[in-house]
């Protein structure tokens, strides 16, 4: 997992130092292609939902929802805007996360589409912060989100994901000093509860009763969690005393 160029966001004094730029390859539920279509070949329906959606993507940096879908191609049924996304995603246009209220991504290019760049340096988007990577108790993902304690991030950081979908944690303690996270930064993490190997996440292990921000590792019989500090030592856990809460997209630090 590399580190990225580094992004100042002035307006929020936080820089971000790591990001994280594969999430979009991992943890999406593959749809089986049953017949490869050009884009002249799909009804003038589709080519209007596929417009919308590249569109919607260039303009605000993740997916529609389906009701978005419907309201800007004219189609009241969201069943029938189900069954023409359906119909994309066999024709390999697009793919669906269906547990996921904007679970859209664009697999093809768009012939004609004007590709603008997200509305993005000066957009931001507030995220829930809630609470610290701490000992003796789980992440709470579900808080409310107080308005005064929200984070702000741009919106080119979401890379897709649903805003819904994400939240910011504090870290406290250095385990992650050689990933450029220290004591006291912000990572803003995406919901998630499964993860591929070298991904770095937040979990909450029930035997110990604690939360920790490591690299994982499923090594078949136990899980590894590797932190990023060169006197530090892995910890073995259980797979059921695992639960991933969180995969990290970027840690922000405050500048002095």
């Amino acid at each position: 997992m590399g580190v990225s160029a580094l992004s100042i966001n002035l307006t929020t004094e936080l820089m971000f130092v790591y990001n994280q730029n594969n999430y979009s390859e991992h943890n999406i539920e593959k749809v089986v292609i049953m017949k490869d279509k050009s884009f002249d070949q799909l009804s003038d329906r589709q080519k209007n939902i596929l417009r919308f959606i590249d569109r919607y993507l260039a303009e605000n940096g993740f997916p529609p929802t389906i009701r978005e879908v419907g309201e800007a191609t004219k189609i009241d049924s969201t069943s029938v805007v189900n069954y023409n996304l359906n119909k994309l995603a066999d024709a390999g246009f697009i793919e669906r996360t269906a547990a996921k209220s904007r679970g859209l991504r664009l697999l093809k290019p768009i012939p004609g589409a004007r590709h603008r760049k997200v509305k993005a340096t000066g957009e931001v988007f507030k995220i829930p912060h809630v609470g610290q990577i701490v000992a003796g108790e789980p992440i709470n993902v579900d808080a409310y989100e107080d308005e005064e304690k929200a984070v702000e991030i741009p919106v080119s950081f979401l890379r897709g994901i649903d805003p819904q979908d994400v939240f910011a944690l504090t870290v406290q303690g250095d385990s992650m000093i050689d990933a450029m996270i220290q004591d006291g930064d912000t990572v803003v993490l995406r919901r998630v509860e499964k993860a591929n190997n070298g991904e770095m996440v937040a979990v909450w292990l029930t035997d110990r009763e604690e939360t920790t921000l490591k690299y994982f590792y499923n090594e078949g019989d136990r899980i590894r969690l590797q932190p990023a500090h060169p006197t530090m030592q892995p910890i073995y856990v259980d797979a059921r005393h695992c639960q991933i809460q969180g995969k990290v997209l970027s840690v922000m630090r405050r500048l002095k």
